[in-house]
């Protein structure tokens, strides 16, 4: 894993059936051939994969896109994609919120990547194919 400093936007994937797992994605699609993470100017993951498509994932979207069981049941009661932000509590006083960045990155065996976050969350397994399920075309 590299750590070189390049500039990411947020993206996701257009096609609700992509994202949704509805169309079968080619083990190609889903094997990364290069993952670059940008810790020190922290602005986002780089994934090039093997089929030629290449990604962008900026740290806000990937810590509010976390695959695990509380941030899925917490986004399904609100209403959310992978990646939307929470709503802002009504009547609630506007607080400063460091910005998303993850402390530490963890590869997951040859199938995931997993941050432990600055908001001290840590739970989250991103398979390479829920990335690329959420990846723009």
């Amino acid at each position: 894993m590299s750590h070189e400093g390049i500039k990411f936007g947020e993206r996701h994937s257009d096609d609700p059936e992509i994202a949704q797992g509805k169309v079968e994605l080619s083990s190609q699609a889903i094997t990364p051939k290069a993952v670059r993470v940008n810790l020190t100017e922290g602005s986002g993951m780089e994934i090039d994969w093997k089929d030629g498509h290449h990604s962008h994932y900026g740290f806000k979207w990937l810590r509010d896109a976390c695959p695990c069981a509380l941030c899925n049941d917490k986004r399904e009661k609100q209403g959310r994609q992978p990646g939307e932000p929470e709503p802002p509590q009504p009547a609630a006083l506007p607080m400063f919120k460091a910005p998303a960045r993850p402390e530490e990155v963890i590869p997951v065996g040859r199938y995931a990547i997993s941050f432990r976050w600055n908001d001290g969350h840590q739970h989250g397994i991103y398979s390479w194919e829920y990335l690329r399920r959420y990846s723009a075309s």
